[in-house]
């Protein structure tokens, strides 16, 4: 395993990229696999089925990211261990985090009747579709030690900055999902249960994909260490780091999903074109996710072995192709962001509504570049107490101005809420950087 001697002339424009596109490049895929999931149970002719994958999806999607932690957890432990030379714990780093995916997988697959009871009361839909989605889930979630445990294997590669792995197994198991999407919906005539039996074969296979591509660290004795995979000082540091980046993501999932009820509290021409511009936040995020993610492993190492030129090169450079995203996006919503509306709806009132919206979208990724990649750089560092803590101002900042906006503004101040809690986050834990740097020395 290759070591971080060196300082900050190691840090190259080629190094953050090789690190960041493949990422993006695996994350262009997600939506393709949603829509084909869509596509083939629409072949059936039936409302019913497709309102089953979605919810069943949705459903087990928010289920899994509770777990979401793993990654941004196992990524900078697992960074800051290898930056300091300490291979064992980067091999100790990897159990845990298989121990801990296969933990909550288990306990997913026991706990599923009330979980999936659960959902249902929270997300009602009408019986046949309840009962669809009811058998998809029942599938599907006998994968959730697989898909939970993936959280972990991606941050841990993520870390040794073998992001092309991570790409290979998000373009296999998408890949494979699709194909067997085709074979057992269109060909065997398997319905919903076909698609959920495609997603649970391409989540185990990608499980088995992962553990060959972390096959060295199984070579030694390291890797089933207990005394060092046990540690007690270790876990606790672990958990705590977790803790802190799980409260975090709740309270930035808060903000969207109270966002969307706000929203819901408008007409349903406003509701809808607010669903079509979350699209293209959700673009911004793919994204920016490969620049994060740089950011995450060159922080990390930095700070592992101690030099703070490295961290501080590490995270401009990241940063420095973040903006380059962030201000193409924002160019690219300005000047074709009309016709992308016109290819997510074809409702007229919608697409009218939406470009009224569309200049929020502009100055969102701007707005958001720092809360974005300073997010990256405060995983790399585990400086997860001062995310929470900058998140919780954010939460409550957007609260108050939802409070103050709404009534005046309508939707111009919902949105407006929003992108202030980006820029409170963003410039909040930029007073913290200094804090981050002067760790590493």
């Amino acid at each position: 395993m290759p070591r971080v001697t060196d300082a900050a002339a190691q840090i190259t424009h080629r190094r953050v990229l090789s690190i960041a596109l493949p990422i993006v490049l695996a994350n262009a895929t997600v939506p393709i696999l949603g829509a084909v999931d869509t596509a083939v149970v629409g072949q059936l002719g039936q409302a019913a089925p497709i309102g089953a994958v979605g919810i069943g999806a949705i459903i087990l999607g928010a289920l899994y990211w509770v777990f979401g932690f793993l990654r941004m957890g196992t990524v900078g432990l697992t960074s800051q261990a290898r930056g300091a030379g300490d291979d064992g714990e980067v091999t100790a780093l990897l159990t845990r985090a298989l121990m801990i995916g296969f933990a909550g997988g288990l306990a997913m697959v026991v706990l599923q009747v009330p979980l999936i009871w659960a959902s249902f009361q929270m997300s009602p839909a009408s019986a046949q579709v309840e009962a669809l989605a009811g058998e998809y889930m029942r599938i599907r979630i006998w994968s959730a030690p697989a898909a939970i445990a993936m959280f972990g294997i991606t941050g841990w590669l993520i870390a040794q900055e073998r992001t092309r792995a991570v790409m290979v197994l998000q373009l296999w198991m998408n890949g494979l999902n699709i194909t067997l999407d085709l074979w057992f919906v269109m060909g065997l005539d398997w319905g919903v249960n076909g698609v959920a039996f495609a997603t649970f074969l391409a989540e185990w296979s990608g499980l088995a994909l992962a553990l060959w591509f972390c096959r060295g660290a199984f070579r030694g004795p390291g890797w089933r260490n207990w005394g060092q995979v046990f540690d007690v000082v270790r876990l606790r540091h672990m958990a705590i780091v977790n803790t802190d980046i799980l409260i975090r993501s709740l309270l930035l999932q808060a903000i969207f999903v109270s966002f969307l009820f706000l929203g819901a509290g408008f007409d349903d021409v406003t509701l809808a074109a607010n669903q079509v511009l979350l699209q293209f936040l959700m673009i911004t995020s793919y994204g920016m996710d490969g620049f994060a993610a740089a950011a995450e492993a060159l922080v990390g190492q930095a700070l592992g072995a101690r030099q703070r030129a490295a961290l501080r090169r590490g995270a401009w450079m990241a940063s420095f192709w973040g903006l380059v995203v962030v201000v193409t996006l924002a160019l690219v919503f300005a000047l074709l962001g009309g016709a992308i509306i016109n290819l997510m709806t074809t409702s007229d009132a919608v697409r009218a509504t939406a470009r009224l919206y569309l200049p929020y979208m502009v100055a969102a990724p701007p707005l958001g570049w720092a809360a974005w990649m300073l997010d990256g750089i405060f995983v790399g560092a585990t400086r997860a107490a001062d995310m929470r803590n900058m998140m919780a101002i954010s939460f409550v900042v957007y609260g108050v101005a939802v409070w103050l906006l709404m009534p005046v503004l309508g939707n111009h101040g919902l949105w407006l809420a929003l992108l202030i809690s980006f820029v409170v986050r963003g410039v909040s834990l930029g007073l913290r950087y200094r804090a981050l740097e002067a760790q590493a020395a």
